[in-house]
């Protein structure tokens, strides 16, 4: 009788919800992180930590469950007693990129895993293409190919980074109190070889993006081994040449390391030479431990140089005094470099918890001559000035991971991390400059110290369909500045505070269909020498954020993507590195629609667009005189990809951006663009011949543009009309590499 009661109390436990536990891997038994585990019985899911453990609640006896990631075939078993009784591993296999291996999960992110296909079936063929990858937002160069991109994100004029947080590999690329602008984000020392995913989201929502985190956020994720080593040589139009090197030196279960290294020359479209020069080198180093440790070591080394011919009044084109590619002044350019040296570790601790650091040193030159207003302030030299720092850069952060504790019904996860960044910036000047070689007047000079600590604790309660999200920063900032144009000593210092919530919310109704609501608040930092003329007063200004959207897979095959959001920024003031002045900008709103269209048509066709309208405007102008220069207003990308056709790949692109306001009034307009790029791509045995086309179709259309005032020699009155920099014309490129 006792063994019947045993038999039947057995086979009721089998029969009820239980936890199913394990570890997924790859064929080799590494770990694989954020595999999607999906319940196709109750609609419960989860996702592997960085360790490749997961825990999934609810599951009985013959439950389906599915085993996606991207890049992997997806595994689908029902449950038997045995997985019940102890944890389970599991291998997926690697296979082409498809969008049917896309789940849609619970994740802030989310969109970031679906446009992870496109980055997959169309890799990145040269770092301006980089930020191109994410879903609205737009770059232009203005200066030569060496400086920043321009971006354009939600309806922000970013310049080169004030609202968007851009790092590599948790590595801030962004920089604070730089000689030409807050936030300016050079991203040239990433060779586009070696990204392995770019990690993006859009809005304030995410506790562990900080300062410059208002209209989104943009992560890069290096390879931490390369499948194979290769060499490839690229040349084309404009004495254009690229060499890069990909080479793999070993791979086994516990260690990895490569390195690459890419040269890249180029003259330019303009009539001026650019002489551009471009060096890059990476070193990585991984080593893993399955049961305990995963540690990276990453060390880089860029350098830049280059002559440029800046933006270019309208007027001078139109009257025939120069061409489009022509210039005003010839002996604008720079150089720049910046040498890197960064430490990830990853421990796996007890209860299935991990502790992630991040830690990072930097040293960052920079130098640039422009000229934007020609004879306005000086009709004798003119206005050429020269901007320039000396920078290092160092900051740490941490962060514990508990997920998978049980709390009713559901679960409940949970990361606290803590961290800091210093700048201390040498000798940050603006001068006003003749030919390069004579310092005509200093308008600015000094030293930075900048100091900023966090914390923060990103929490999730998952119960049923939907996840809740409430999270929390807290950033302190410690602001020096050392004035060396006085005639006494002049260090002045302030400190501020920022307190950030987010609170976000999830619904899936399926694992193929979501719906959210975002809510958060960010903030951007400004420059110390802001900071200290403004007595530390509005110096934080917060950016009040709500998206309200769904994503939804209809088919395995197609994903669809809407949002309708929000985005409100205090009042601030802006040091403006070109003139060395500080300038309010004032309380602005910006409202927008966000749609997207992913279709895996066959197993080598994929099509992919999206479309964003943004309504951006200030709030304390009167109607009519409230626009914000340059805010895009209609931007769409898209394009289709073919991959492993009988050996062929490529791509055919396009990018549109509408016409927009480039002054407070709109009686001056920067005119749009649309603009067709192509590659095609051929594979046979180890080698590979590609063609890079960019503006396929020869179109006229400019880059940059800006609504500025300015004299030319001789001229009897400043003209404020439009200066632009031409955007590339038809560029031809090919490209062999060899893998071996």
């Amino acid at each position: 009788m006792k063994y019947h009661i045993i038999v039947f109390l057995l086979v009721c436990a089998q029969l009820s919800a239980q936890n199913l536990t394990g570890t997924v891997t790859n064929e080799a038994g590494k770990p694989l992180e954020n595999v999607n585990i999906y319940n196709h019985t109750s609609g419960k899911h989860t996702h592997t930590n960085a360790k490749g453990v997961f825990n999934l609640p609810g599951v009985k006896l013959r439950d389906s469950i599915a085993f996606s990631r991207l890049g992997f075939s997806t595994l689908t078993r029902s449950v038997d007693a045995s997985w019940l009784n102890a944890p389970i591993q599991i291998a997926l296999i690697e296979s082409s990129t498809s969008l049917d291996q896309v789940v849609l999960t619970s994740e802030v992110n989310s969109l970031s895993q679906v446009v992870a296909v496109d980055l997959r079936l169309n890799p990145v063929k040269s770092s301006q293409e980089i930020l191109r990858k994410v879903p609205g937002l737009f770059i232009g160069q203005h200066a030569g190919g060496g400086k920043a991109e321009q971006i354009f994100l939600r309806g922000f004029d970013v310049d080169h980074g004030t609202d968007v947080a851009i790092s590599v590999d948790g590595m801030p690329v962004n920089m604070v109190s730089h000689a030409h602008g807050q936030g300016y984000a050079d991203l040239h020392f990433v060779i586009p070889e070696t990204i392995e995913n770019i990690d993006f989201g859009k809005g304030a929502y995410y506790a562990d993006k900080g300062n410059f985190n208002t209209a989104g956020y943009v992560d890069l994720r290096l390879k931490e081994s390369l499948d194979a080593s290769s060499i490839s040589l690229e040349a084309g139009q404009f004495n254009t040449s690229r060499l890069t090197g990909m080479f793999n030196l070993t791979d086994d279960d516990r260690h990895s390391a490569y390195v690459a290294s890419e040269m890249y020359l180029t003259d330019g479209p303009f009539d001026s030479p650019q002489n551009f020069n471009r060096f890059n080198v990476l070193g990585r180093y991984t080593y893993t431990n399955l049961n305990a440790d995963k540690i990276t070591l990453t060390a880089s080394h860029f350098q830049s140089k280059w002559d440029a011919s800046g933006q270019i009044p309208q007027r001078t084109v139109d009257q025939g005094l120069i061409g489009r590619f022509g210039a005003i002044d010839y002996t604008e350019g720079g150089q720049t470099s910046r040498t890197n040296l960064s430490l990830q570790h990853l421990k796996n601790l007890e209860h299935d918890a991990v502790l992630k650091t991040n830690a990072y040193v930097s040293h960052y030159d920079f130098e640039l001559y422009s000229n934007f207003t020609f004879f306005l302030e000086d009709p004798v030299n003119g206005d050429q000035i020269k901007q320039q720092e000396d920078r290092f850069l160092a900051g740490l952060q941490s962060v514990y991971s508990r997920h998978y504790l049980p709390l009713g019904e559901g679960t409940f996860n949970y990361d606290a991390g803590v961290g800091f960044r210093y700048d201390n910036v040498d000798e940050v000047s603006l001068s006003r400059t003749l030919n390069r070689q004579t310092i005509l007047e200093r308008l600015a000079l000094g030293d930075v110290d900048e100091l900023n600590a966090f914390g923060f604790i990103n929490t999730e309660f998952k119960t049923g369909k939907f996840s809740f999200k409430p999270a929390v920063r807290l950033d302190y900032f410690k602001f020096d500045y050392y004035n060396k144009l006085t005639e006494t000593y002049d260090n002045q210092s302030e400190s501020k505070v920022a307190f950030s919530p987010k609170f976000n919310t999830i619904f899936s109704a399926s694992k193929n269909w979501q719906l959210f609501l975002k809510t958060g608040i960010g903030f951007h930092s400004n420059d110390s020498r802001v900071v200290v003329a403004n007595n530390g007063e509005e110096i934080l200004p917060a950016a009040y954020n709500l998206d309200l959207g769904t994503l939804v897979k209809p088919i395995d095959r197609l994903a669809l993507n809407a949002t309708l959001w929000t985005l409100f920024l205090d009042q601030e003031f802006v040091y403006v590195g070109d003139a060395g002045i500080v300038e309010p900008s004032g309380k602005t709103r910006r409202m927008g629609l966000e749609v997207g269209a992913r279709y895996q048509v066959l197993d080598w066709l994929y099509l992919y667009s999206d479309a964003n309208y943004t309504y951006a405007r200030s709030t304390e102008e009167p109607e009519g005189q409230d626009y914000i220069p340059l805010a895009p207003k209609f931007t769409s990308a898209g394009g289709l990809s073919v991959d492993n056709l009988s050996g062929f790949s490529g791509s055919l692109g396009y990018r549109w951006l509408g016409d927009r306001a480039a002054n407070e009034d709109n009686s001056i307009v920067a005119e749009g663009y649309f603009v067709t790029d192509f590659n095609l791509n051929y594979s046979i045995k180890n080698w590979t011949l590609g063609i890079i086309v960019e503006n396929l179709f020869d179109v006229d259309w400019n880059e940059t543009q800006f609504a500025t005032e300015s004299r030319l020699f001789n001229e009897p009155a400043p003209v404020e009309e439009i200066h632009f920099t031409p955007g590339t014309p038809f560029y031809l490129r090919g490209k062999l590499t060899y893998t071996f």
